[in-house]
């Protein structure tokens, strides 16, 4: 294998993150269920279910079950490091901008007018959770999302990663053109000393008009173990580089062809590191990533809509609780499908069709417009609706939903500036119909990078929370697969026998009613009884 790039070139490859000191919570819980500790949370709560059973003649019985939980949380949060793969990508360029800029609390001119650095589109950092009420006056309190639990601040992370070309951060973030000169003069002198480590390059899995960009990558075109070991150095090189505690790793590289599923090769853990040993050429790059993270315990969250996580994985994951989450970020046009059809079959509105038609000219773009990589992205988009028409029969008969297609064409002229056009039709009173078209354009990276510093924050959070039941003597930590990630992906991986929740209110519920879990408090019923008592 040719020699790795050396370790001052790894240097460069970072921004540098500063560790902090926590400051005080924001609020403390006053209840028995709570105890705080210089060094955790504890809290017991207790979780409420409804048990569906059937009698003789077919009637639903409910039973209402609660079960005792506890929760720990572990309130040291550390120096955190964030590598991406893909980092000269427009989402890995558009977001290491980002946080030098809010770092650095920036402002710049523009045509509109001065703009300040902000972490407007993260749900960590943008968002509030309601808190309660205010026992006087009864006003709603909101809390600040970032400050319901200690969490590590997005300004603190150490961030560094791979790509196939060796741009450096500064003239990649000229290619993507989605930042404004002003901001981009402002960072240019720390992105320019900022040069991607040298990635894996396997042809056969991106599209052809990729190759003239893979100008920064190691030896070898199919998988093999030495990939595997390469990215494991880098990560343990980077954490030590940077006096890490943690390192979590992002794909935010192009998308690749499905890879088939094929047994004796990724089918089961022990099958797929052999296949990587002996360079099965079924076996994909965003995989050997994931194998290189989950053997070191290293948190993997995949952006793209690729199936990094054939069943082998999967299994590894588990083997090694080692924590995994995808696929493919949820950021513009299928944001608002998930929120729309979630609110149209709730309202009782049949939705029949969805035509969603998009055109971007990014590079994302231009490698989707090969037919292989755009069939992964047409499944991570069309299944969004499915749990939604599963869960009203009143509607949707076994096995019926509404038609839907995606089509997504490159159009260089537009750039990251992404345009998607929406047509939802639905039958409605007495035979009437409904449509409903919807024309988003979507500043593609933009809207992208805040939900990947949402996922490395929500991630590195579910590495301190551990539970376990009443009765149980010990903590344990969440399964490997992080669907409470859902949020923020399109294609929502969940552990196996698991419901798939791609209903956008519900994903964000899970969150947060997991936060209130961890300080003791009971999700928020909105029945607001308070005020129609009296």
């Amino acid at each position: 294998m040719a020699p790795h790039a050396s370790s001052d070139n790894a240097a460069n490859g970072a921004v540098n993150g500063s560790s902090r000191p926590s400051s005080s919570p924001l609020f403390t819980v006053n209840s028995a269920n709570v105890v705080y500790t210089d060094s955790e949370i504890k809290s017991k709560y207790a979780y409420q279910t409804t048990d569906i059973t059937r009698t003789a003649d077919n009637k639903l019985v409910a039973t209402p079950k609660s079960t005792d939980y506890h929760f720990k949380v572990d309130r040291h949060v550390g120096k955190v490091g964030m590598m991406m793969v893909g980092w000269g990508g427009n989402n890995g360029s558009t977001v290491t901008a980002g946080l030098i800029a809010n770092r650095r609390n920036l402002s710049w001119p523009t045509r509109e007018g001065s703009q300040s650095a902000n972490y407007y589109g993260s749900m960590v950092m943008g968002s509030t959770i309601k808190l309660g009420s205010d026992a006087k006056t009864g006003e709603e309190i909101n809390v600040p999302f970032h400050d319901m639990l200690p969490m590590v601040h997005p300004n603190d992370l150490a961030v560094g990663g791979w790509d196939i070309s060796g741009m450096n951060l500064a003239d990649s973030m000229d290619r993507a053109q989605v930042l404004e000169p002003t901001l981009k003069q402002q960072v240019r002198k720390e992105m320019a000393e900022m040069k991607p480590l040298r990635s894996i390059y396997y042809p056969d899995f991106i599209a052809s008009n990729q190759e003239d960009r893979a100008d920064n990558v190691l030896e070898g075109s199919k998988a093999c173990w030495a990939h595997v070991e390469q990215i494991q150095k880098d990560i343990r090189d980077f954490k030590a580089q940077h006096d890490l505690e943690k390192v979590i790793v992002m794909w935010t590289a192009n998308t690749e062809r499905y890879a088939d599923i094929v047994p004796g090769v990724n089918d089961t853990a022990d099958n797929l590191i052999n296949s990587i040993k002996t360079g099965h050429l079924e076996v994909a790059p965003s995989t050997v990533f994931a194998v290189a993270c989950i053997l070191d315990k290293v948190p993997f969250i995949n952006g793209s809509p690729q199936n990094t996580f054939v069943p082998g994985a999967l299994q590894l994951a588990e083997k090694h609780n080692a924590f995994i989450g995808g696929d493919d970020f949820k950021s513009g046009q299928t944001k608002m499908k998930s929120a729309l059809v979630d609110f149209l079959i709730n309202a009782g509105i049949k939705l029949t069709s969805i035509a969603s038609y998009n055109h971007l000219g990014n590079n994302d773009g231009k490698n989707l417009s090969s037919q292989k990589q755009f069939r992964s992205k047409e499944i991570s988009k069309s299944n969004v609706v499915d749990d939604m028409v599963a869960a009203n029969h009143i509607l949707y008969e076994k096995d019926e939903h509404p038609d839907h297609t995606v089509v997504i064409k490159y159009m260089p002229a537009v750039g990251d500036n992404k345009r998607a056009l929406d047509e939802y039709y639905a039958e409605i009173f007495m035979g009437g119909h409904q449509t409903i078209s919807l024309f988003n354009i979507c500043e593609d990276s933009l809207l992208a990078s805040p939900l990947i510093i949402d996922l490395v924050l929500l991630a590195e959070m579910m590495t301190r929370i551990s539970w376990k039941a009443d009765e149980a003597a010990e903590y344990k930590g969440f399964h490997s697969v992080l669907s409470v990630l859902s949020y923020m992906l399109k294609a929502p991986l969940t552990p196996p026998g698991t419901p798939v929740v791609n209903s956008l209110s519900k994903q964000r519920s899970a969150l947060t009613n997991i936060f209130r879990a961890c300080v003791g408090l009971q999700p928020e019923s909105e029945m607001t009884l308070e005020h129609k008592l009296f």
